[in-house]
């Protein structure tokens, strides 16, 4: 493929990634906003302990087919076909066995009305099966446009519908609605945009070709799950439910603003991976310069959550949130970084080595688990703070690998991000001294954003940044157009 090809689908991409993920946070928040000032921490606290169910079988639903789809370069209707068949029978499995664990659910944390709120959440699994096969075309085929439009009217509709129980008085029952509404709009689209429709000649031979692909991606992202959720199981089960919504709404708010930078970038990097990667020396150049794009955007929006997240949270959710502040910029601080883990793994992913995403995410969930094993007695903080340390040692660990591969140096990674990092921090430091006497809380937020956004942005126009100057095109193109 033509490099102007492959860099004009790259950044329409980017920017219909953008656009979803933007559109969809600044509607989710608009949402959450509203009903975490109709909830307290307990109904939230209540969903959070059904977050690791949710998130392993989500992955199980997947098995890592949408990865080894789109790795593949030819794709017959059969290998679509077997997916769905096999994401659907799995669907249907999982509700099945979920619904009658879900006793002993609510028996492990000793909250018996978390039987039936399982059951109605993890409809959820029954409902997603039917559109991991349609996703994974939209996924290949960079219909980001198209995702977008079903990302926003989803989070759009369901949020509308668990704020209106909310209001109603349901409380809990509205957050699992409206997750299960969201999951159903979004299939639904699904199978209205996708150019792809199964047929009723149920024949898993296909699948073989995947497995020593999928299945490992498939065991990876289990541990991943497990790790990332167990927060919530060890809160849920030692503290109550009120430090479960604590975290859960911090971890909820860091995700908001993460999801952005992940959107756009998600959206696009696999597939472009996988058509560069017979190149090498050009390779290496795309992965750069989506380091360095993706530092222009994560750094200045996800430290400046953090530079600005008590006054946040007071002015979004209230006082009765102030408790989840620590964690929230605890987190927004891993959350600018993330995206370099993400594209690490998407290079891998790119080559097939999904040996070494198993293997190397192991040994960092294996760390993971082990601090929070030994740090929990001590509270929240202290353990999610080793937490945070062991995802950047992660980092480095998918470097060391990746440098293998395309031979991307420590050094030219520090060269690529350390410019972006430094300016954003200088911005953030001239913002405090200017809003240091500011007492009014509304004030001093607008004056934060304010300040360091023109600063940022005057920086990046008189140093002649080479990304600034792209996107500003690409922008001034896509609004003449």
């Amino acid at each position: 493929m033509p490099e102007q090809t492959l860099k004009a689908k790259t950044a329409k991409g980017l920017f219909w990634g953008g656009i979803s993920s933007g559109v969809q946070q600044l509607v989710g928040a608009a949402f959450g906003i509203a009903i975490a000032r109709i909830l307290s921490a307990d109904d939230y606290g209540l969903i959070g302990m059904l977050a690791i169910f949710t998130a392993i079988a989500s992955t199980i639903l997947d098995s890592g087919f949408t990865f080894a789809l789109t790795n593949k370069k030819e794709i017959k209707h059969e290998d679509y076909n077997a997916v769905f068949w096999f994401s659907l029978i799995v669907g249907v499995a999982l509700y099945i066995l979920l619904f009658f664990c879900a006793p002993l659910i609510a028996g492990f944390y000793e909250k018996p009305v978390l039987t039936n709120l399982s059951r109605l959440l993890f409809l959820s699994f029954l409902i997603g099966g039917m559109g991991t096969a349609h996703y994974a075309i939209m996924f290949k085929k960079l219909m980001v446009k198209e995702r977008a439009k079903i990302d926003i009217a989803s989070v759009s509709v369901s949020g509308l519908i668990g704020l209106t129980l909310a209001l109603s008085g349901f409380a809990y029952w509205g957050l699992a609605m409206q997750t299960v509404s969201f999951t159903l709009i979004g299939v639904i689209l699904r199978w209205y945009y996708s150019p792809w429709k199964p047929t009723f000649i149920i024949d898993f031979k296909p699948l073989k070709g995947m497995l020593g692909f999928s299945s490992k991606l498939f065991l990876t992202n289990i541990f991943i799950q497990i790790n990332n959720n167990v927060f919530s199981v060890l809160l849920g089960k030692f503290y109550d439910e009120k430090q479960v919504g604590y975290y859960s709404q911090g971890n909820k708010w860091m995700g908001l603003g993460q999801s952005v930078i992940g959107g756009m970038i998600n959206s696009v990097a696999q597939p472009v991976f996988v058509e560069a990667n017979k190149d090498k020396e050009r390779l290496l150049m795309i992965f750069r310069k989506m380091l360095r794009f993706g530092a222009f955007i994560s750094f200045p929006a996800m430290l400046g959550l953090t530079f600005i997240g008590k006054e946040f949270i007071l002015i979004t959710i209230g006082k009765e949130w102030l408790k989840s502040v620590p964690y929230f910029q605890l987190l927004c601080v891993w959350g600018a970084f993330t995206y370099i883990g993400t594209l690490y793994i998407f290079l891998l992913m790119s080559f097939g080595k999904s040996n070494i995403y198993l293997y190397g995410s192991l040994a960092i969930c294996g760390l993971q688990l082990l601090c929070a094993a030994i740090l929990f007695p001590f509270g929240i903080f202290p353990m999610l703070s080793a937490y945070v340390v062991c995802c950047f040692v992660g980092i480095l660990i998918w470097h060391y690998f990746v440098n293998k591969l395309i031979g991307l140096r420590l050094w030219q990674v520090l060269r690529d991000v350390l410019p972006y990092l430094l300016i954003t921090g200088g911005c953030f430091f001239v913002a405090w001294l200017v809003t240091l006497n500011v007492q009014n809380l509304y004030l001093l937020c607008g004056l934060k954003i304010v300040v360091t956004a023109a600063l940022y942005i005057l920086i990046m126009k008189y140093s002649r940044s080479t990304i600034f100057k792209e996107s500003m095109a690409f922008l001034t193109k896509r609004k003449n157009n």
